[in-house]
């Protein structure tokens, strides 16, 4: 298996868009993880007619890419990657089995790396990590548009 697994995506009978990934845990997932992004946000483009700003369309790559970072450092086996439309933004999911919860790192301008989850949560709307029966479920939403009013939508203060 070349490290992705089953690729489910579609529109659900509640109106919602939705697609899912499953990954080995390799490093090579990443840029797959990023891959599916892309698509993802090019076809609410393009098929359900949806505004994606160039900042979303690189927030949630970058999003994409930290949770799975984590997931194929800190974890090891499976992990998946669920990326759904909810109310003009994407949640962005990833599932691992390591159960340890994640905590951001207090500020230091010396540490090089692991900035990762403060980067994710600082250009979110929400950042939330709950604990699975099996591991742990890591949920993150970026919105789709900026605010008309020239402020980027993301982390609320």
């Amino acid at each position: 298996m070349d490290g992705a697994g089953q690729n489910r995506g579609g529109l659900l009978g509640d109106g919602l868009v939705r697609v899912s990934q499953a990954y080995e845990g390799r490093a090579g997932d990443i840029a797959q993880g990023r891959e599916v992004a892309r698509g993802f946000l090019t076809r609410l483009q393009s098929v359900h007619g949806l505004p994606v700003s160039a900042r979303a369309m690189d927030v949630v790559q970058l999003v994409v890419s930290e949770l799975l970072t984590n997931a194929c450092k800190y974890a090891s086996g499976p992990c998946l990657l669920d990326l759904e439309l909810a109310g003009g933004r994407v949640e962005v999911t990833v599932w691992d089995s390591e159960p340890v919860l994640p905590v951001a790192r207090a500020a230091d301008p010396g540490r090089i790396g692991q900035h990762g989850l403060e980067i994710v949560m600082a250009v979110c709307q929400s950042f939330a990590v709950h604990r699975e029966p099996v591991g742990k479920r890591t949920t993150a939403a970026v919105m789709l548009a900026d605010d008309p009013g020239g402020d980027i939508a993301g982390h609320q203060p």
